[in-house]
């Protein structure tokens, strides 16, 4: 049995949750391998939505058993309010596992990544305030504080002490902040330790056991490629890497040991936060993708930018993470036009450019150059098989495989568990 990637094919919000809850019967485990509460999913079950930050999507299938990754950076209060949520809409959350490497959010980390975006005012890169790349920047500095670290209250001491020796000359000094209290932070951290400890396990062992012994495990991204921060559209990217590379070192599974990745797109292009973008719109048809498509970031609750379907970025995408299969969402949105134009390369300094440019400043001028397809007005929302699709509907996604460099191997054609389109397994 297989152990599957899925993630992100753009700047994320295509809706993994969605395909992630879709495998979730037939998969054994479910693991967020980075980012933290900065990423959400929305997973609509029968009349039921439930908006998902920091637990795995897999929560919400009984037989699954939902993982945390060591290379999620946790913030104890949000993961203990996002379980209270679902227990009291009778989801059960006992089977979550959470990896004592993970690292912890704190309250400093917040801090200063909400006053540093404020400073940098014009130049803001537009996190979501949560404090996530705070919080890998000390894990990279090495004076981040771990999950294991609320079980050994004199070495959490010594750390937080650590960590803030130099934090609060910033906030003091730059920033003109209060400095913060090590004492309260170790309280305030401390106070989450028994609460979480019966999660709390050596996932990286589990998972490869789990592996070795048959069982189907699926990794699933937060966010998307071009938001990964050394495959992404730096500096306008999250703090960690949500290509399929960023799933062996945030969960300790060896890439020998992954069968398939599986890239989600959406049939148009939308992005959340500041950023090059060459296909946005800033017209009616702009506005049409964000209203009909639903286009506001489960996190943040900001408005997408929406855009029509890039397949630059798509190609990009299966040459970084080694796509072997696509899932293609929202093909119902684009019901009602005409005709639907395609980004198939662009123009940089007057000369055609079929592959993401590497250079940011080519990137950020490049002007979309259009393919016009034909669209169709027909619902497609209760179709079952690619066969009961419009033509024009087939004819377009068979274009977007194409232009794309792998399988499209299932279609979203609305936003219920049940409809989709399932053209080849991702589980044979």
């Amino acid at each position: 049995m297989p152990a599957l990637v899925l993630l992100g094919a753009q700047w994320g919000d295509e809706g993994k949750g969605k395909a992630t809850d879709l495998l979730g019967g037939s998969v054994d485990y479910v693991v967020r391998y980075q980012g933290g509460n900065n990423a959400g999913h929305t997973v609509v079950v029968g009349d039921q939505k439930y908006a998902l930050h920091l637990l795995p999507s897999g929560i919400l299938s009984p037989g699954c058993t939902p993982v945390i990754g060591n290379g999620v950076v946790v913030d104890p209060a949000v993961l203990l309010s996002e379980l209270s949520g679902l227990n009291e809409r009778g989801v059960d959350t006992s089977k979550l596992l959470l990896s004592g490497n993970a690292h912890l959010i704190t309250p400093y980390h917040t801090t200063v990544d909400k006053v540093t975006e404020r400073f940098l005012g014009k130049r803001k890169i537009g996190t979501t305030g949560r404090g996530i790349g705070p919080t890998y920047a000390d894990k990279i500095n090495r004076v981040g504080i771990r999950v294991q670290d609320l079980y050994d209250e004199s070495i959490l001491e010594q750390k937080v002490e650590a960590a803030l020796d130099f934090k609060n000359q910033i906030l003091a000094k730059l920033y003109n902040r209060r400095a913060i209290d090590a004492a309260k932070i170790v309280d305030e951290l401390l106070a989450y330790a028994e609460q979480i400890k019966p999660y709390v396990a050596d996932t990286t062992l589990i998972l490869n056991n789990a592996i070795d012994e048959g069982k189907v495990v699926l990794f699933e991204g937060g966010q998307g490629t071009l938001l990964d921060v050394d495959h992404g559209t730096y500096p306008f990217v999250t703090s960690s890497n949500p290509t399929a590379g960023g799933a062996c070192t945030g969960a300790g599974v060896g890439p020998t040991k992954i069968n398939r990745v599986i890239g989600i797109l959406k049939a148009y292009t939308t992005r959340v936060g500041a950023g090059p973008f060459p296909t946005e719109l800033f017209d009616k048809d702009g506005e049409a993708l964000r209203t009909i498509g639903g286009e506001r970031g489960v996190t943040t609750g900001r408005d997408r930018r929406c855009g029509w379907f890039d397949a630059v970025i798509a190609r990009y995408a299966t040459r970084v993470n080694g796509l072997t299969d696509f899932f293609l969402t929202k093909l119902d949105v684009l019901t009602g036009w005409e005709q639907i134009p395609v980004c198939v390369a662009y123009e940089i300094d007057g000369k055609r450019v079929e592959e993401l440019p590497y250079s940011q400043s080519d990137f950020h001028h490049a002007k979309p150059i259009y393919e016009m397809l034909p669209g169709w007005t027909e619902d497609i929302s209760k179709a079952k098989t690619f066969s009961e699709l419009p033509k024009n509907a087939q004819a377009y996604v068979k274009a977007l495989e194409e232009m794309s460099g792998a399988p499209i191997s299932a279609i979203g054609v609305g936003p219920g568990r049940d409809e989709t389109i399932e053209i080849n397994s991702f589980l044979s």
